[in-house]
């Protein structure tokens, strides 16, 4: 049974379509949305495409299981912020919902275009982030560079030393620590010679203790 015109799929939130067990399609209310079967399919993202693989390769369907566009690549992931990264044999980059190439340039690896910037590898292995045209966002170079979250993101210097930055790349607050995450509920996980705390918005430790692990924080 599909998913029929009687309980249209029009309007309906993207987290209420899952991924059936096998992963080769997808499902409302525990029934197939289309009759296509795919070797993978990832979640739906807005504007209502989700990343799959057949045969003929990796690209985007629409939700009644059409392709969006006549392009394949080696591998897709769904969409943030209106473009997606893709693999093809000339490397990693950006796609439109059309399809189309964001930017010229290939890299390494890509990240996903979130908070107006996106993380990417070079082929020298260095991470720095990019803005939706494919621009450096700043000069630097970093061992790592993850996703933007409320404006701020983690890299690892050259030291092996993580900061958090803004979206121009200037560092945010003057603490540095051994490992670090973004910020979550206002706090972030972090780590110094002694161990693990959590860190304020403002780069102070929240308390004086250390620990082997935490967690982030939820619901105080």
């Amino acid at each position: 049974m599909i998913w029929n015109s009687e309980s249209p799929l029009v309007g309906i939130r993207f987290e209420a379509i899952e991924v059936d067990c096998a992963g080769t399609h997808h499902l409302r209310e525990g029934q197939p949305i289309y009759a296509a079967r795919f070797l993978k399919v990832l979640k739906f993202h807005a504007p209502g495409l989700a990343a799959v693989k057949d045969a003929s390769g990796s690209y985007h369907i629409r939700l009644d299981g059409s392709a969006a566009y006549v392009e394949r690549f080696a591998d897709a992931f769904g969409f943030y912020d209106g473009l997606a990264a893709v693999r093809d044999a000339s490397g990693w980059f950006h796609v439109s919902v059309e399809g189309r190439a964001a930017y010229l340039e290939r890299y390494a690896w890509c990240g996903n275009f979130q908070g107006g910037r996106m993380p990417v590898r070079d082929l020298a292995g260095l991470y720095f982030h990019l803005d939706r045209e494919g621009n450096r966002t700043y000069g630097e170079q970093y061992l790592y560079a993850g996703d933007y979250r409320d404006g701020i993101a983690c890299v690892r210097r050259l030291d092996g030393i993580c900061i958090h930055i803004d979206p121009a790349g200037r560092q945010v607050h003057p603490t540095a620590c051994l490992d670090l995450d973004v910020f979550h509920k206002g706090f972030a996980r972090a780590r110094d010679y002694r161990g693990w705390f959590h860190l304020c918005m403002d780069g102070k430790p929240a308390y004086g203790a250390r620990f082997a692990e935490i967690e982030p924080f939820y619901n105080g």
